[in-house]
């Protein structure tokens, strides 16, 4: 079973959790997801099934989008309520509508983020949150992440009693992003303190919410059935490639790992053999050459 199979993470699994499901209801090994969400978040996880990991890192550059909550008025060590707080700021009167609207602007297009120190980022070979649980400090590497659209969806809600504020936003972003990170900085650019206390991914991977598999009713027996209803095949990831069909003799030279001369001008191209996508090749030098091989015996053979 080779494809992408996009499903439903829920709240209070982690990515690893949904993969080791999915690897225990189709007895497979082979599986592999395409952006982490945290245990919090739910939404739209694309797994790759089989020859289909190989893609991952395509599928990871079709970019993001999320429908979340920003409470204003308090900070967590973790950027969203997961975590312990750190700071609170009674609001006495709320933010205006065009403050918000301004500070999200603000923070549209290409931007630079610090990850949180509860990330997985690595520095100097240790993740950040194994820096951040032993209590100690580390100075942490700027990320370059571009904001396609951030914007409110409704009026914001003033919780005079709790002296907090909240926004619901939409936000479509490029891999890398850390949208609990964005919350935070809507707040710094609204001069207070500010969490993310809700976050549902609805699209990734060119997949949205209603094309998701929910893998928590299915058992061994159903599962397979279910699972192959929502497979898609493997060229999903690579939705903008011009699409060739191969002749035998140029399988054969494909299957033995060889550059190709091709009649094409694209970068690059998804290359097929009886309707299956066999392999990604690049231009070079006016020669086209492995970049991705969905093959058995292409293991020596560069990943993208």
């Amino acid at each position: 079973m080779d494809g992408i199979l996009p499903v439903y993470k829920p709240v209070g699994m982690t990515s690893a959790d949904v993969v080791a499901k999915c690897r225990w209801l189709l007895h497979m090994r082979r599986i592999g997801h395409s952006g982490t969400l945290d245990p919090s978040v739910d939404g739209v996880l694309p797994l790759a099934l089989g020859a289909a990991t190989k893609a991952v890192p395509a599928l990871m550059t079709l970019g993001k989008t999320y429908t979340g909550e920003i409470t204003l008025g308090f900070a967590t060590e973790t950027e969203d309520l997961d975590g312990a707080e750190i700071e609170r700021i009674r609001l006495e009167t709320p933010f205006s509508t065009e403050a918000i609207d301004q500070a999200m602007a603000k923070l549209t297009g290409e931007i630079i983020q610090i990850p949180p120190m509860y990330s997985a980022v690595k520095v100097n070979g240790r993740r950040l949150y194994q820096y951040a649980r032993a209590g100690e400090t580390v100075e942490r590497p700027q990320r370059h992440a571009h904001i396609y659209a951030f914007a409110r969806t409704e009026a914001p809600v003033f919780a005079a009693a709790d002296g907090v504020q909240t926004i619901r936003f939409t936000a479509q972003v490029s891999k890398g992003t850390y949208i609990r990170t964005l919350a935070v900085d809507v707040g710094r650019q609204l001069g207070g303190p500010a969490v993310m206390s809700q976050l549902t991914r609805i699209a990734s991977g060119g997949f949205t919410l209603d094309q998701t598999l929910d893998l928590r009713p299915l058992t061994q027996e159903t599962a397979p059935a279910a699972a192959a209803a929502h497979l898609r095949p493997i060229e999903y990831a690579y939705p903008d490639l011009p699409q060739v069909a191969l002749t035998e003799a140029q399988y054969q030279a494909v299957l033995n790992g060889k550059w190709l001369t091709l009649n094409e001008t694209a970068p690059r191209l998804a290359l097929f053999a009886e309707g299956v996508l066999k392999a990604v090749y690049r231009a070079e030098n006016g020669i086209y050459r492995p970049d991705v091989m969905f093959l058995a015996n292409a293991g020596a053979v560069k990943e993208e």
